[in-house]
């Protein structure tokens, strides 16, 4: 490669960014446009024809992967090995902290808590405090802990501000005792590398100045993803002087106010917007061109992410070709719509002669891929998820599974090994083995040995009682069901179990998410009664089985990929989908309860289109059951920010004039549509409801005589009551039901 030849391949802003060297300068790089080349010629530029020693320069991005990357890249431009720090913030943090921890009071030695190790920290202080971790898990603690540093709170600052009641002096304590610990034990935790950092450097003028000498040229990738601490770290860095006492600020930063989508996450979208506020006399790059998409895809992008305020003015485009149009479809519900998405894989794919692994569906929440697993399961095509678990692999729908497959086979090991201590019964090991060894040399079941009182009854009275409360519920309900419908049942053992309020009092978002899962599941059943309402137990499971046994597929396989759009950020695909176009879906219906809740939603959207090179799909359903609830939808607001000219399909903006009068298809109600799953809490709330109402049924409730309702058989009349055990006459059958798990209520 000659001397400047690398600098041929880029267009004129691309080289403009790469050669300006001086100063602050902000790259504004939007999708697809060629920033990793951009960086790595000007990382070569300053090395090879600026004479700069890789020494003074540091490039800091967020992840390993984009470390290794352009670390690789700018050795072959350089052809020589790179002695230069490209690193993660966390890794260039640790680098400096290893060096100097002693400023700070602790050890060059010092010890990096995990995750785990965090959790272990935080469980110890809570048992020391007599916290109760069912309603206050060590993950809730965890979360508020790591916004406060990011934020820049100490524990004392936190209970100054915020000690005011019961809850709140309980954080401050358990973070206060956090911090304590981990100083005691010279260990650090991941927010700890950023926050320390930034504190040596603002103690210590000598260590500081060490660094800003050193490094004279700094890079930062993905600056739209800064939190505060990260942006004071570069700003103290790059607030350096020359020999001249005039600041340097050789400062370049790269990113994208417009594919900004983790605010939730401590993002800080300001640092972006107002880099140019921040530090003034900075220049602008925007790299406009795009090498991944068609026109038609770029100009869809645009015609929605144009509607946020709060963005920098810029816009793809790309000499490629118009492309095809994006193609909508308004399907009847959630399955149409799997199917439609599942029948045009399978046709483009013949048609276009593309590969599996060429395809994407890009959803909004988890939940959603479970209805696309099932569509392409029945095709015969391959897939795998990524980001995350497949549905009926995730272990809150496996607990649930193994509750239910308890109930209808006893005898079922397996499954009670998985929920004996699911949720928390204090059944540890040691106990599992003596009760498995037992049942080995009886030669019965597990489940059987639980109904010996005189075995339970041997351990302590916590954990006898608990167990004696699992046997029972099992029982029950293994008797009852044939009695009831599907879901019921499972409403019953979701609560009876105590499985639900277990994941409601850790009060996390992983705990949400779970939530969220096992109301979707809710719709799995709901569905199955609605094509067989006399559908039993054995047939359902049987059924599930068959889909959830599907291989996993390897990330090298020729297989569709399911993601959400989040985990999608830096990746594309020639054909996209992109399903679940609803308001209350996406954009979610928090977005509309904060200020800027719909604009964050609204850079999501953009950074799905962006993902497709040559053809993307936008689906809907005019009705959806979500967390086993069927509601009628409203068509997504950035559907209708698309320009119509850019869509073929359903007739998308023929229903607009519907959407202005407040009445949608099959006369929904505008009400209905604005937070259509405002449904989580709703759905968990109907779910305890129906619990509820089954298990107060008793037998003081009915006499001989009274009519009554039952979910499955219709009405009925009581024919007699006996003890726990009530006998009704239904239109074409005599049954016997269990009270208090019976759904049934006098009329």
């Amino acid at each position: 490669m000659g001397r400047t030849d690398y600098l041929d391949k880029l267009n004129d802003k691309q080289k403009e960014a790469a050669m300006y060297t001086e100063g602050p300068l902000l790259i504004l790089a939007g999708a697809g446009s060629g920033k990793t080349s951009t960086m790595t010629c000007r990382i070569a530029y300053l090395i090879r024809e600026m004479g700069v020693h890789p020494y003074n320069i540091l490039a800091v991005t967020f992840t390993n992967k984009a470390a290794k990357e352009m670390r690789e890249r700018v050795q072959r431009l350089i052809g020589e090995g790179v002695n230069m720090w490209i690193l993660t913030f966390h890794s260039a943090c640790l680098r400096i902290l290893r060096r100097h921890a002693e400023v700070l009071g602790y050890g060059r030695d010092f010890a990096v808590y995990d995750p785990t190790d965090q959790k272990t920290v935080v469980k110890n202080i809570c048992k020391e405090l007599n916290i109760d971790t069912k309603k206050f898990s060590p993950s809730y603690f965890l979360g508020i802990i790591s916004h406060c540093k990011e934020q820049r709170i100490s524990a004392r600052e936190y209970n100054g501000i915020y000690g005011t009641d019961y809850k709140e002096q309980m954080i401050g304590q358990v973070y206060d005792r956090y911090e304590k610990i981990l100083k005691k034990n010279n260990a650090m935790d991941f927010d700890d590398l950023l926050l320390k950092t930034v504190e040596l450097f603002e103690q210590d003028e000598e260590v500081l100045l060490r660094y800003q000498d050193r490094f004279q040229y700094i890079m930062v990738d993905e600056y739209q993803d800064t939190n505060m601490i990260q942006y004071a770290f570069v700003r103290l860095l790059a607030d350096a002087r020359d020999r001249d006492g005039n600041i340097r600020r050789n400062l370049c930063v790269v990113g994208d106010d417009d594919q900004c989508i983790y605010q939730w996450r401590g993002a800080d979208i300001r640092n972006i917007l107002e880099f140019e506020k921040d530090f003034p006399g900075a220049k602008t790059v925007k790299l406009e061109q795009n090498y991944r998409s068609t026109a038609n895809i770029l100009e869809a992008a645009h015609s929605v992410i144009s509607h946020n305020r709060g963005r920098k003015d810029k816009k793809l485009w790309t000499d490629a070709e118009d492309g095809r149009k994006i193609v909508y479809y308004n399907a009847d519900d959630e399955k149409d719509e799997a199917y439609f998405i599942a029948s045009e894989i399978n046709r483009v794919a013949g048609s276009d002669h593309a590969d599996y692994r060429q395809f994407a569906v890009l959803y909004r929440t988890n939940a959603q891929s479970r209805t696309f697993e099932e569509a392409l399961s029945r095709r015969d095509i391959p897939y795998r998820v990524l980001g995350g678990l497949r549905y009926y692999d995730r272990k809150e729908i496996k607990d649930m599974m193994s509750y239910m497959g308890l109930v209808q086979n006893r005898a079922n090991d397996l499954a009670l090994v998985r929920i004996i201590n699911e949720p928390k019964r204090g059944v540890g090991g040691k106990t599992l083995q003596k009760l498995q060894a037992l049942a080995q040399v009886r030669g019965t079941s597990l489940f059987d040995v639980l109904l010996d009182d005189d075995v339970i009854d041997s351990f302590s009275a916590k954990v006898s009682d608990n167990l004696k409360q699992l046997a029972g519920l099992i029982a029950t309900y293994g008797i009852e069901k044939d009695n009831m419908k599907i879901s019921d049942l499972y409403d019953g053992l979701l609560v009876n179990s105590g499985y639900m309020k277990a994941l409601e009092d850790q009060h996390t978002v992983e705990a949400e998410g779970r939530l969220e899962n096992l109301m979707e599941f809710k719709s799995v059943i709901v569905g199955y009664e609605k094509e067989d309402p006399n559908m039993s137990l054995a047939e359902f499971m049987e059924r599930i089985a068959l889909l959830a046994d599907v291989d996993n597929h390897d990330s090298e396989e020729n297989a569709v990929t399911l993601m959400t759009l989040h985990s999608a950020k830096g990746l594309e695909f020639p054909y996209v989908f992109m399903p679940g176009m609803e308001d209350g879906l996406f954009p979610g219906w928090r977005a509309f309860d904060r200020e800027d809740g719909l604009e964050e939603e609204r850079r999501l959207c953009y950074v799905g289109i962006t993902r497709a090179k040559k053809r993307l799909w936008m689906t809907s359903a005019r009705t959806r059951t979500i967390y086993g609830r069927t509601d009628y939808t409203r068509e997504s607001v950035f559907l209708h920010e698309l320009d119509s000219k850019l869509l073929e399909g359903d007739g998308i903006y023929e229903k607009k004039d519907r959407r202005t009068e407040g009445v949608f298809r099959d006369g929904a109600s505008e009400n209905v549509a604005m937070k259509p799953f405002d449904q989580l809490k709703y759905a968990r709330a109907q779910t305890k409801q129906r619990a509820e109402a089954m298990a107060k049924a008793n037998a003081e409730s009915f006499s001989v005589g009274d009519r009554v309702a039952h979910s499955k058989f219709g009405e009925g009349t009581v024919l007699e009551v006996n003890g726990k055990v009530i006998r009704i006459e239904f239109a074409d059958q005599v049954r016997k039901l269990a009270l208090g798990i019976a759904p049934i209520k006098k009329l």
